[in-house]
Formats: C-alpha cells, structure tokens, sequence
C-alpha cells in the first residue's frame, strides 16, 4: 500500500507489541493529528503503555472482542502473529481492508530489499548477509524479525540502500511485492495451527519469488524439493544452493555477496569473523566432563535430525518435546533408534507422543533411560547424572516451546543457567 493512500484512511493497527508500537510511531510522524485505532487481544494493553493511555489521538480496543473495531476503519495493519483464520480477519482480507508493516515497505521503499526465508535457518542467514555486504562497504540494514521493525526506516531510505530483511511465512502472506533478491532456504510443514494446511503455508512462502521479475535474483536450495518446484515458476536469475543444513546458510550468504560483487577475502572474512546466533546448535561448553549444546530453536522434527547428524555419535543424552502443532515424528524416531543416543528427557506434550513412535519402531528393544518432566532443573540435573564423561547433551527439542515455556529464548536461557548452576 501506498503512504499517499493511508492520508485520507481511517487506520486501525491490530497488534500492538514491538511491531505495532513502530507502526504507531510511523503513522505518528507521518499524519500527526490523525486519530489511529490500536487493538490487541491483551486487556492491560493501554496500562502496559503508560506513556501512551493518556494520548488523545489514540483510539484503545482490548480484550476478546477486540477485532469487532475492524468495521469502523477503512485500513487495519496487523501484525504477523494475529492468526489469519479468524473469522474477522478473514472478511477483512476479502475487503482489502487488511495491510502490514511488510506490504507498506515493500511499496514504498526505493532501496533494494534482500528477502530471506526458509522454515528453519533464515535468522542466521540475514545475520551473515548484512555482516558480509556491511563489511564489503554497501550501506546496508538489518530489518525485520531479527533486526529492527522496517516503517521507520522509510524516512531515511534512498536507492543507495539495502535491506536485508528476513521474512517469515506469517509476514509474506498476502504480500503483493517480492524482494529484488530472494533467499528461499528448506520447507517444512510448519505453523499447523495458523495455516488450514501445508499447502497454504507454502504458498504464503511463495510469495518471495511470485512477483520477481527477470533481472531479480533467486537464491535457492536445489536439493529442497518443494523450494526447487517453486523456483520453477520463478521469473527470477536462479542461483541454485547445495549443502547440509548447517552449511546452506554459509552458502546462500556467499552467494549474495557474490551478486554484489563483494570481493572473495572479504566475504571470507566476514565468514570466519561472525558469531553464531544463540539457541542455534549454541555450544554452551564443557562442564563436568560433559559437551553441552543448546539449540532451543529447533522447532520440527528436520531440525533435531539435522543436529543429531552434525554432532555425530557422542550424543547420548537429548532433550524432546513440546507443543502439539499435529507434526510426525517418524523419521525424527528412525533416526533416534539408529543413533547412539541413550537417554532422552521429554517434555509434554510432544514429548509422550515421541516416546510412542519411538517404542513402535523399537522391533530390536533398544535400551533407552526416559525421563518424563516438566521441570527444566530437574532436566538438567538428571541429564548430569545419567551423561558420561566426553559425551554431549543436547537440547533440540523438535517441538515450539510454548507448552510449558513461554518460548525458545526461555527455554534456552534456562537449560544454560541450570547447566552452569549444576556445573
């Protein structure tokens, strides 16, 4: 959407957490007598912004009817995380009533825009891009959900910059727009219980490549079936990827620094320079004789299987389990029954239901310690008493966090402390 045509709008933001608070003080700096409707499903929303519940030019909704606001404004800009099945938002997609912070920039941004996505290893990968084209001298930003919120930035933006803005599914659905340069790294089926099903969460991933034009780029992972179908259709420059998991991210930023034509030295540079981000395969340390790794962010079952192959055989203590999405896990059992892992502490509610297909297709009665818990410190303590000297533990869980953590930060932030406090 356009800023000429939110002027004469009555606009209404849906969401009002780190997102919803830029695109306030965007539409703040840009109408500033405008009156803007800001709703969000938390009843404490006006007192949790203190310095905002007196504003006059801020019209509140809160609560469980919040959504009900939507008819009484002709725009509604919401945030990723409000679920697009609501029957509300639903009617207001069939509308156009419904914009985003991503839609708005893409528009109206005259800078290039690199668009990275994938299932899993996307924050990563932004992070690479910037370090690399920000040590090649290009003026370069990092937006988006691991950097900062993009609106903001559009008052400052010229053809001179770059945006390297990572993109989940939740931000490219219903996006009109694709980035000049587009990095698609794996699919998964994912986030279930916000897409009706793994088709329609593909094709709100599609939505990177859909609208490139021929002299854009596409930075694919050709031995991702899916991802590679979708490059078919893309009208983009292809650059196919090869690699394991934790080494397309590696590549993928190479290849972006390539089209910018960043020298080779310094691309490499910025490669041995840079710090892996935490929650990721995190090496946490050696404590008591035991290697310890925390990778909170392993969401799905692709994930644990990819770090259990890049640990190897001295894994032999694995933490599983979380929020129900409706995943399988058959292969992630396969692979658990193959390994030399032994004991496996599991979290509900996933944590049961790993443990039956595990048992399922334990036709040779492999012996395995199982420690059913809800505790994260009684975790790892039973984790330093059952790991042998030399071995790894590992937390890669295979499933979201939120059935007993508030999310993977938490979760990871926790296993350190108590790995160091039993240490």
């Amino acid at each position: 959407m356009r800023l000429i045509d939110l002027k004469n709008e009555k606009i209404l933001i849906l969401g009002f957490g780190r997102e919803g608070l830029d695109t306030l003080n965007f539409l703040r700096k840009l109408f500033p007598e405008k009156v803007i409707g800001v709703g969000d499903r938390n009843e404490k929303i006006k007192t949790k912004n203190s310095k905002l519940k007196n504003e006059k030019r801020i019209k509140w909704y809160s609560g469980e009817n919040y959504l009900k606001a939507i008819k009484n404004y002709d725009i509604a800009i919401k945030s990723p995380g409000i679920p697009i099945h609501l029957p509300e938002i639903e009617k207001a997609y069939k509308r156009n009533k419904i914009t985003s912070q991503a839609d708005i920039f893409f528009e109206n941004c005259p800078g290039k825009i690199i668009g990275i996505t994938g299932t899993k290893g996307k924050s990563t990968t932004t992070a690479l891009i910037y370090e690399i084209l920000k040590l090649g001298g290009i003026r370069t930003h990092l937006v988006g959900n691991i950097g900062r919120p993009v609106l903001n930035f559009l008052f400052s933006a010229t053809k001179k910059d770059v945006y390297v803005y990572e993109l989940s599914s939740h931000q490219l659905y219903n996006l009109k727009k694709s980035p000049q340069i587009s990095v698609f790294l794996n699919i998964y089926p994912e986030h279930l219980d916000y897409y009706k099903n793994f088709n329609e969460y593909k094709n709100a991933k599609t939505n990177i490549t859909r609208y490139q034009k021929k002299d854009n780029f596409f930075v694919y992972n050709s031995e991702d079936k899916e991802v590679s179908k979708i490059a078919k259709k893309s009208k983009a420059k292809k650059i196919p990827l090869k690699g394991e998991y934790y080494d397309l991210d590696i590549e993928a930023a190479r290849a972006v620094g390539k089209i910018f034509k960043i020298p080779t030295t310094k691309i490499e540079q910025a490669i041995k320079n840079f710090k892996p981000l935490p929650h990721r395969l995190e090496y946490v340390g050696i404590f008591r004789g035991i290697k310890f790794y925390n990778d909170s962010l392993s969401t799905i079952p692709e994930t644990t299987i990819a770090a259990l192959d890049y640990l190897g055989n001295n894994v032999q203590t694995l933490f599983l389990g979380g929020f129900d999405r409706g995943l399988k896990f058959e292969k992630l059992a396969d692979k658990i029954l193959k390994s030399k892992v032994e004991n496996l502490i599991l979290f509900p509610t996933t944590g049961i239901k790993i443990w039956k297909e595990i048992s399922k297709q334990n036709k040779r009665k492999k012996a395995f310690n199982a420690y059913f818990t809800d505790n994260m410190e009684e975790a790892v303590r039973w984790a330093y008493e059952n790991t042998d000297k030399r071995k790894i533990c590992l937390l890669s869980c295979a499933s979201p966090s939120f059935s007993i953590f508030k999310d993977y930060k938490q979760k990871g932030n926790l296993f350190k402390k108590y790995v160091r406090k039993y240490a």
